[in-house]
Order: C-alpha cells, then structure tokens, then sequence
C-alpha cells in the first residue's frame, strides 16, 4: 500500500510548466489592483522594479496587464486611463489604450 507522499510522487504532474517570476508578479499585481486600485499596484510594480532589476525586461509587458486589468475593473478606458502615469514608460496606458 502507498502513502499519500508516495501516491503524490508517482502521480504525473497536472501543470508541467512552472510559472515564471514575472508570471507570478503578474498576477500578484493584478489581484492587488482588483483589491484595490491600479495607483497601488502601479506604486507596487515600481518597487519591484527597483528591488529585482533582472525583471526590468518584463516592466513593459507588466504594466500593459495591469491597463487591460484595470479596463475590465471599471468598464472603461476613460475610466482606467486616469490612473495612467509613467511606470516602464507608457505602458500602463497602452494597456489602457489597446482595450478601446
């Protein structure tokens, strides 16, 4: 008989891909702008940033997720676009733009 350890370990893996750093920081900060705002989780990817230079590759493609996110949270490009400010250049608001 097994144990539940052994079961585990002989039970092929349901997600054969491991999230990526930015993957994971994506979706911190999108659920950080749900919570919240997307002021928070731009402040949030900005200190990131900061911390963690090797992720300043990924800041563009973040801060585009975090516009799209913040479309779909007020229903609005109007809206969102007023939180835009410059993180990784225009990002968060091509993110905003490209919901349109």
């Amino acid at each position: 008989m097994l144990t539940a350890s052994e079961r585990k370990a002989s039970t092929p893996a349901t997600d054969a891909s491991p999230r990526t750093t930015q993957e994971a920081l994506r979706d911190r900060l999108v659920a950080e702008l749900q919570e919240k705002d997307p002021g928070v989780a731009l402040t949030s990817l900005q200190r990131e940033m900061a911390q963690h230079p090797s992720l300043a590759g990924h800041c563009a493609s973040l801060a585009r997720a975090l516009g799209r996110a913040a479309v779909q949270k007020y229903g609005s490009v109007q809206r969102a676009g007023r939180w835009s400010r410059p993180v990784c250049d225009t990002s968060f608001a091509t993110g905003v733009s490209r919901m349109s």
